[in-house]
Formats: C-alpha cells, sequence, structure tokens
C-alpha cells in the first residue's frame, strides 16, 4: 500500500493536535503504520500551526514536502491557500468556512483575500468546504469545528463510520464526547 499523507493546517486553538491524535488512532486501529509530527510555530499567540499524518504499509517519516499531501485539512480559509503547495495533484482540500484575521490584516499592512476558496477552485484544486463553526455550534459548541472537519474529511476514505466513531471514542475525553460524535456526524453527513 502507498503512503497516504494529510496535512492539517490552522491556528493556535482550534483543535488540530485533538484531529491528529483521531486520525492516529483511526488509522493505527485499522492496522496501519502510522507518524504524526506537530509543527507548533506560534501557535500560542494565533499563529499557524501545521501537523502531519501519514499512513501505510511502512511509513519512514513523518513530514510531508510539497506536491506531496493527498488531503489538507485546514480550518480557516487563509491557511487552506497558504498550505495548497503541499497539496498533490489530484489532491483534496477540506477546509471550514471560517476568516480568522492574521496581525498583518488586523494592523492594517495586508487585506484578507476576497473570496479564497473561489481562488482554490481556481487552481484548479478539488475543495470540500462547508461552515464548520456553525454545523458545530448546532452540535453544542463551536469549540468541536475540528471534528465536524474530520468528519467532512471522512467522506473521502472507504473506512466503515462505525471505526471513525471508535476514533472519536478513544480520543475525546468522556464528558465531551457526545458533543463530538454530533459534531463528527455534522460533518460526516454534510
Amino acid at each position: 500500500m502507498k503512503t497516504t499523507s494529510i496535512m492539517i493546517v490552522g491556528v493556535g486553538g482550534q483543535g488540530s493536535l485533538l484531529a491528529s491524535r483521531l486520525l492516529g488512532n483511526l488509522f493505527v486501529n485499522a492496522g496501519h503504520d502510522v507518524k504524526v509530527s506537530e509543527v507548533h510555530g506560534m501557535s500560542q499567540r494565533g499563529g499557524s500551526v501545521v501537523t502531519y499524518v501519514r499512513y501505510g504499509d511502512a511509513v519512514y517519516s513523518p513530514i510531508i514536502e510539497e506536491g506531496e499531501a493527498d488531503f489538507i485539512v485546514s480550518f480557516e480559509e487563509l491557511e487552506a491557500l497558504r498550505y495548497a503547495k503541499y497539496l498533490k495533484a489530484g489532491g483534496v482540500i477540506v477546509t471550514g468556512e471560517k476568516r480568522i484575521d492574521p496581525m498583518p490584516v488586523i494592523t492594517g499592512a495586508a487585506e484578507y483575500p476576497a473570496d479564497v476558496i473561489g481562488a482554490l477552485k481556481d487552481k484548479g484544486i478539488k475543495v470540500d468546504s462547508m461552515d464548520a463553526a456553525a454545523a458545530a455550534k448546532v452540535a453544542g459548541s463551536e469549540k468541536a469545528e475540528n471534528v465536524v472537519l474530520m468528519g467532512l474529511l471522512s467522506k473521502h476514505f472507504d473506512i466503515p463510520e462505525s471505526d471513525w466513531i471508535a476514533a472519536v471514542e478513544a480520543t475525546v475525553p468522556a464528558k465531551f464526547l457526545d458533543l463530538n460524535k454530533a459534531a463528527f456526524l455534522a460533518g460526516r453527513n454534510a
């Protein structure tokens, strides 16, 4: 089996680390060799956070180079645009339709690009997007947006829903389990 590479990108505090652990649990339980690497950057200051998840029969490195990602999961639109160069031809960007202004936009030194998802599609990139924040809010908390996007991502894999739910159960603390199952299903059924 070839190695499949997934990048998770967002800004600090959006739950990319929980999402990477969820994917790690899912793929280990499916019998794959899995490597996960977390790059925090300025995550505690709202900066970019990147997590790599790679799985297959034998994975030797967790790092994903430009043009190697089968999937990019983005919790924020501009991060999807920033990391699009890592997507391989035929890959998919799964993104939330959320906008978080970076510091240059806040200070007026730059403008947030208009229609980020349209710009990605104009480059010939397959984009699967949804308002994950709204779906998470309906599920019980906007903080579960990361798990909504895991549900949206799950539609691109031939892995039974029950296996994804088991990974949610193995990853999320018990007191937040019902909320996160509802969030996952909101993304899966979008």
